[in-house]
């Protein structure tokens, strides 16, 4: 039998850094959301801010910060 024994998890970032990028990215969603109340038929730069600030919300911690790849590691 093969004996597998269980890691402790590590932190990747300590609770201060990690409460900075939250309010960050929460800070870009919700400049996202607030970008709406300007939206009309006429201006479609609102849109296109929401669709920024939306993508940026998610991008930079999945591909800058690298917090997708840290499920698999072992």
């Amino acid at each position: 039998m093969s004996s597998n024994t269980a890691k402790t998890p590590q932190a990747e970032n300590s609770l201060g850094s990690t409460i900075v990028i939250f309010v960050l990215m929460m800070a870009l969603f919700l400049g996202c959301l607030y970008s709406l109340n300007f939206l009309t038929l006429g201006n479609p730069w609102p849109m296109a801010a929401c669709l920024a600030l939306f993508a940026g919300s998610f991008w930079i911690p999945q591909t800058i910060l690298g917090r997708s790849d840290s499920a698999g590691e072992s």
